[in-house]
């Protein structure tokens, strides 16, 4: 993750919401032990949530997929969504101005 928010800072972007995740699954994996299997729990990992305007979308999706092949083991899944707005609540900044 230290590279993903290192590539991001490199191109201006430092907001976003990091949070350590696990993920469930009813056929996970299992280990034996003295002939007794047993469920594993599954490993942390962490997702990063960041909005950005359309036209930086591929530019970050880019600099982390780049940052991904950089000394980790897997470097995840990216999910792209529109959000139809965005309000900040101090100043009332809608829209872009709101990022």
């Amino acid at each position: 993750m230290k590279e993903k928010k290192q590539a991001l800072r490199g191109i201006g972007l430092t907001g976003g919401i990091l949070a350590e995740v696990r993920r469930q699954s009813e056929n996970g994996p299992t280990e034996t032990y003295r002939g007794m299997e047993y469920r594993v729990e599954a490993p942390c990992n962490f997702k990063l949530e960041l909005v950005v305007p359309d036209s930086r979308a591929e530019e970050v999706i880019d600099t982390l997929i780049a940052a991904a092949r950089i000394g980790e083991t897997t470097g995840g899944t990216i999910f792209v969504s529109e959000v139809l707005e965005a309000v900040r609540m101090r100043n009332y900044e809608r829209g872009e101005q709101a990022l």
